[in-house]
């Protein structure tokens, strides 16, 4: 039953179903897009690298919208930017099957899915969930969103698998997009919000909210950060296969199981740092999980490789995937409030996205050089040491405002 947005607060069990439905979705097509990857490139006769830079710039695109969409949910309301968001999604999705040509794959695949994750991940539905959730409960909230697409990730990936296996690569593409408007846009309308939960007392436009954010050291650590933890996953998500492969494990299940293990643990990840969010002061919590990274990547590095040494490792880096998720937006609410949280995550998830972006590229550009993928790996355990000590001094109490009290 949908509340009276113009009377009632909306109902946080509502709010978290309803965001947690679009997550899992938006993550979880968005994570099994590698399974694509051989049948486009031998179908349309392109090298590997034409859908690698479709993907790169998507991840790339996704966070240049990110700060507009977060802007867009928290002036306008979240529902019509998840709306907007599922609508290019599925056009994405579309234009992905039916392009032949690369340029204009590669711009597609890009700016159009680009756009509706920007409109649909945690940047753009991070708002709501603090607005609606009592302070207290935030950090917990958080989690559960990140659990969400977590789930997304370890349910969708086999589907999506078997669709390409049994309808073919271009209607498993149709199929998804069906999916996506099948349920995001009902689940869309779930997140009308009344004026005054949309609007605090806070005044502060958004012209002094960025320029707050961007002197504030504290923020521009967070940033840092965030860079790290977009190259780490997404270097591992889109080229652990390939290096699986070359090391001699071919059969491609051990990377699907992999994958799906990384999702599987990850739901438990979220949960848990948002759990412990509420009660750990969350930059010693990020600081661990940089530092845990960057271990457990030197320890698969260093031991035999196996078939349980690749689940194992992707289990442990499973549990700490996404976990960056809900610390990361809890520590931005309780420093600058909630009335731009949509719009300052997005900025910091831009940084998350250049670092993604970097991830898939240099990834393959090192190894086409160098024919192995040991130095990105070397820059993998580097930039988590990086992280780890770039978040211990982040101040997490709330900024002070002479003029205004914090939402």
């Amino acid at each position: 039953m949908l509340h009276d947005p113009a009377s009632r607060t909306p109902d946080l069990k509502v709010i978290l179903i309803a965001t947690g439905l679009i997550l899992t979705l938006a993550m979880g097509v968005r994570h099994g897009f590698g399974f694509w990857l051989q049948p486009i490139s031998q179908a349309q006769g392109w090298t590997r690298e034409t859908f690698s830079l479709a993907i790169a710039l998507q991840n790339l695109m996704w966070g240049v919208f990110g700060p507009f969409a977060g802007m867009a949910a928290d002036r306008y309301g979240t529902m019509r930017v998840v709306l907007l968001g599922a609508l290019l999604y599925a056009a994405g999705l579309v234009w992905m099957a039916l392009v032949s040509e690369p340029t204009l794959f590669v711009l597609g695949a890009g700016v159009l899915v680009g756009g509706g994750l920007a409109c649909t991940g945690f940047g753009a539905v991070s708002g709501i969930i603090a607005r609606i959730a009592p302070a207290e409960k935030r950090s917990w909230a958080f989690g559960i969103s990140g659990a969400a697409s977590s789930f997304g990730q370890f349910m969708l990936m086999p589907i999506e698998q078997r669709m390409i296996s049994i309808a073919g690569w271009q209607n498993a593409f149709y199929l998804v997009a069906a999916l996506l408007l099948l349920i995001m846009l009902p689940m869309a309308l779930r997140l009308r919000e009344p004026r005054h939960a949309a609007v605090d007392e806070h005044q502060q436009s958004i012209t002094d909210a960025i320029r707050e954010a961007f002197a504030y050291r504290p923020f521009l650590l967070l940033v840092a950060g965030y860079f790290v933890c977009g190259f780490q996953v997404v270097f591992i998500g889109m080229h652990l296969p390939a290096y699986l492969k070359d090391k001699g494990i071919l059969d491609p299940n051990v990377a699907v199981i992999a994958l799906a293990l990384i999702g599987l643990f990850n739901i438990f990840g979220s949960f848990v740092a948002g759990h412990l969010g509420g009660r750990v002061p969350k930059r010693y919590l990020l600081s661990g999980i940089y530092a845990s990274r960057a271990l457990i990547i030197s320890l698969f590095l260093l031991a035999p490789l196996s078939q349980w040494s690749v689940y194992v490792f992707a289990s442990a880096m499973g549990f700490l995937w996404l976990s960056t998720v809900p610390l990361t937006n809890g520590v931005i609410a309780g420093i600058f409030g909630v009335r731009y949280l949509s719009m300052l995550s997005g900025f910091v998830f831009f940084s998350h996205q250049i670092g993604s972006f970097l991830g898939v590229w240099l990834g393959g550009y090192l190894f086409t050089l160098q024919g192995n993928y040991n130095t990105v790996w070397m820059i993998t355990i580097g930039l988590g040491v990086f992280a780890a000590l770039v978040n211990l001094p982040i101040n997490e109490q709330a900024i002070a405002r002479s003029r205004a009290a914090l939402a």
